[in-house]
């Protein structure tokens, strides 16, 4: 029968003192376990809330397309069956202006609102971005698609966040990013193809919108008070307008851009 052999003093001595550094550890780690509270974000009186609608026009001679010439890449001369035009300036047979970004620019300052939980989905689709203008919250998910059969790079070009350009080839899967400060607007380019152009707002709050083919926007669920609504169009830049908003009022907010 084999006897237990003390230890040496030196490693009862180890033993100890990392017993010690053990007990320490452990209390330190329980003494500085804090909790976080909950951000308090800021919730919309469904009772009180408002709507902001406007229409965003253009007057002047309607532009005439402008073609793309796509022939270096026969894969998206291929998607546009041969025919592609410039979309910076879409303009309806009325003057109504399409992809302009319309945003709450004042008002709203002291107030938190939870970041959603869907990502907003930016496609790189037949040699072009869609869509061409998106707004997105600080801290939401920008999803990078490529539904196109060859490679692309997206590059936002932004100067408040920071600047990144990412490769994305066929099948790849999609990329995942996010702003952390708000920045209007960034504007956005493939460093392949440099007819591909996409501009993204980014603000603290879900205000805004992007006019569609109609010139039309809605801002919806609003609280009432005063605000400054501003809109931005890529080769005609910006105008503002200071509003008063009633509870569960439906105010107009009509912009109208001059020909240059």
């Amino acid at each position: 029968m084999s006897l237990m052999r003390p230890l040496p003093l030196l490693s009862l001595a180890c033993v100890v003192a990392l017993a010690g550094c053990s007990a320490k550890i452990k209390s330190l780690d329980t003494s500085t376990l804090k909790d976080h509270p909950a951000p308090n974000y800021f919730k919309v009186d469904s009772a009180t809330a408002a709507v902001v609608t406007g229409t965003i026009r253009y007057a002047g001679k309607r532009p005439n397309p402008v073609a793309i010439d796509m022939s270096n890449e026969p894969a998206c001369v291929s998607a546009h069956k041969g025919k592609a035009y410039d979309g910076s300036m879409v303009v309806g047979r009325k003057g109504e202006l399409a992809n302009a970004f319309v945003y709450i620019k004042s008002g709203l300052e002291g107030k938190t609102f939870a970041v959603p939980a869907a990502a907003v989905v930016i496609d790189q689709s037949g040699c072009w971005f869609h869509p061409r203008v998106m707004g997105i919250q600080v801290g939401q998910t920008l999803q990078v698609v490529n539904s196109d059969p060859v490679t692309h790079n997206i590059h936002p070009m932004a100067q408040v966040n920071r600047d990144w350009n990412h490769s994305q080839g066929a099948g790849d899967p999609p990329l995942a990013r996010k702003f952390v400060k708000p920045e209007i607007m960034i504007p956005v380019k493939c460093n392949i193809h440099s007819w591909m152009h996409a501009y993204i707002g980014v603000v603290e709050h879900p205000y805004f919108a992007v006019t569609g083919g109609d010139g039309t926007f809605t801002i919806a669920n609003l609280p009432p008070g005063t605000y400054t609504v501003a809109v931005w169009q890529e080769k005609l830049g910006t105008q503002e307008e200071t509003i008063t908003v009633g509870p569960q009022a439906k105010t107009t907010a009509n912009f109208t851009f001059k020909g240059k």
